[in-house]
């Protein structure tokens, strides 16, 4: 189907910024959106934001919206989840998942430890 490799992630302290990556590859051709998701220790996955493969277009959850920013790079079939204004609620490993016009996030890539401290 679709695989997904994130990476960028790490520690940072509060109000800081990171980016991270989501390479994609696999059958393109059949991917809807591009989701980024986030677990925290002993919580249950949320999602976080998403993108349109084809046109762009973003959503993103309340928690983030404002502070977070996904964008795609055409060239590279990669996307990004730029975090500016982390918070220490915002440690969590995050994923990158693909949904298709088949399986709503049915491909999820490995996750990327994102750590702020206070």
């Amino acid at each position: 189907q679709v695989q997904l490799v994130e990476s960028g992630g790490g520690l940072v302290q509060a109000g800081g910024s990171l980016r991270l990556s989501c390479a994609v590859s696999g059958r393109l051709f059949i991917l809807y959106k591009v989701g980024w998701f986030r677990q925290a220790p002993e919580k249950e996955r949320e999602f976080v934001g998403s993108l349109l493969w084809s046109g762009g277009g973003t959503d993103y959850a309340d928690s983030v919206k404002g502070r977070f920013t996904i964008s795609k790079d055409n060239t590279k079939n990669t996307v990004y989840l730029q975090m500016n204004s982390l918070e220490p609620e915002d440690t969590a490993i995050y994923y990158c998942s693909a949904a298709t016009y088949g399986s709503p996030w049915g491909d999820w890539g490995h996750g990327t430890q994102v750590t702020v401290t206070s």
